[in-house]
């Protein structure tokens, strides 16, 4: 899916001019504007401090903002009792730590814990529940004790309680941290799979190589404020990313490099092992006399 979306369209959520500080005069947003579009993936970058989980944190009604506006469906925000139940069935907000998330006895009696408070009758709420364990692959872990969990059970079992309540926009802070590489990769997939049934997503990251390859578009919060762009512009802004405190993303440079070469033009790996697969055929293909050594796998 491409970062444009319907210029007619209605947010499904929308921050506007927010101001949020934890001590007088020193806000963490000053201005901040964001747009969040139904059925788009959007990562937020920045620096450790810089505002991200804030953000977060805001949209999900945790937190009331000094100043601004936040709205839902283009209705603001009302911090009421009735106003957070109906945002927090829209939005859910997955925490980094998923110790700071889990509290039940059991994987089922946690991922429940939701829709039971939502008055749902109980052949719903078993419903959603085997829906949310089946979508991140835990479904026989149900009856197992939460504290017993490895930490990227924990994170599935988190994230299975958010989709529980079957949200129209998803947000995870941080939600690769801690996980090994085949994990990371098997949360993408499911990722993938949310989104494809219609779920908006949005993730926090440090990894600009992850935003890269898994976003629609991308906004760096630094400064107090946001940056908003299709991912390819704002990885390739150096000067944005240096003040946003983030190291270049190598995919962007890669494509450069490879479309002065000529002969791979087109060509848009976004991860290490696709460019060596790309590499190794490039190989055989361009240049079939001569043997490489060393370099090509040194980064994957």
């Amino acid at each position: 899916m491409s970062g444009h979306h319907d210029p007619a369209a209605v947010p499904v959520v929308s921050v506007h001019d927010l101001y949020f500080a934890y001590e007088p005069g020193r806000p963490v947003l000053a201005g901040a504007e964001l747009a969040l579009y139904a059925r788009h993936r959007l990562a937020v970058l920045g620096p450790n401090g810089g505002g991200k989980t804030t953000l977060f944190r805001l949209i999900v009604g945790a937190l009331k903002p000094d100043a601004g506006e936040i709205r839902l469906d283009g209705r603001p925000l009302r911090h009421t009792r009735k106003g957070l139940l109906e945002l927090r069935q829209q939005v859910q907000l997955v925490v980094q730590d998923p110790d700071d998330q889990l509290f039940a006895a059991s994987v089922y009696q946690d991922v429940s814990f939701g829709p039971v408070n939502l008055g749902l009758p109980a052949p719903e709420v078993r419903a959603r529940v085997d829906a949310a364990l089946g979508a991140l692959g835990i479904t026989e872990l149900a009856d197992r004790p939460t504290h017993l969990l490895s930490f990227g059970q924990k994170k599935r079992t988190a994230i299975a309680g958010a989709i529980a309540m079957c949200p129209r926009v998803l947000v995870l802070d941080e939600p690769t941290a801690g996980l090994d590489p085949v994990g990371v990769e098997a949360l993408l997939a499911t990722l993938h799979d949310l989104h494809v049934a219609g779920t908006t997503l949005v993730i926090s990251t440090h990894d600009v190589d992850l935003a890269y390859r898994w976003s629609d578009e991308v906004a760096i919060v630094a400064d107090g404020t946001i940056h908003r762009a299709p991912v390819d512009v704002a990885l390739a802004d150096h000067d944005l990313l240096t003040r946003a405190r983030l190291g270049p993303a190598w995919a962007p440079t890669v494509h450069t490099l490879l479309e002065r070469r000529g002969g791979l033009s087109g060509a848009r790996p976004q991860t290490a092992a696709e460019l060596y697969a790309l590499l190794d055929t490039a190989t055989r293909t361009i240049q079939p006399s001569s043997h490489h050594t060393g370099g090509a796998g040194a980064g994957a």
